[in-house]
């Protein structure tokens, strides 16, 4: 939601976050400059194939075909009477459509996977971080003879292994499975 939207002005962003935002933004511009040919013409048919001028262009089409061959259309003879040549080329068509539509769902995945692992990398730098700022505020609050519960300290400085816990959830699954 744009900051005007959402009640908040431009100047209360801080400039990490700014920063942030233009880094992200010129790594979405700097993927699509090194998308190869091929991708770019695939996601342009995709664009085009999952609007709704593609829609009507083919009512048009379609709908046209189908009356000027059920004999409709006064003056013109029917062309494709059994609808033979019609189902070939939407046959064909269907072909090269769900190509494109893969092409692009596999370069939006490859996308996808990419920002997950940013994500995980982030998730686990703030999980470090954070156990390591607890462990300074324990050391603080017992220097300061401030009583805490060990169990609520012992939780919150635990180093967590990423492995750990892949594997903790990969057994889960088994389970479920």
């Amino acid at each position: 939601m744009p900051a005007a939207a959402s009640g908040q002005s431009d100047q209360e962003l801080s400039p990490s976050l700014r920063q942030n935002i233009r880094a992200i933004e010129e790594r979405r511009r700097e993927e699509a400059r090194t998308a190869t040919r091929e991708e770019r013409v695939a996601e342009a048919i995709t664009g085009f194939v999952g609007s709704m001028r593609f829609v009507y262009l083919h009512l048009v089409i379609y709908g046209g075909w189908i009356i000027a061959n059920l004999g409709l259309l006064p003056g013109l003879h029917p062309f494709d009477p059994s609808f033979v040549t019609l189902a070939m080329i939407a046959s064909v068509e269907a072909i090269f459509l769900s190509t494109f539509v893969l092409i692009s769902q596999n370069r939006s995945a490859a996308a996808e996977e990419k920002r997950a692992d940013l994500d995980l990398q982030i998730s686990m730098l703030a999980e470090q971080e954070l156990t390591k700022l607890a462990q300074i505020v324990a050391g603080i609050a017992q220097h300061l003879g401030v009583a805490a519960s060990s169990d609520e300290v012992d939780e919150i400085t635990r180093v967590v292994q990423p492995g750990t816990i892949l594997d903790e959830i990969e057994a889960q699954q088994r389970k479920a499975d």
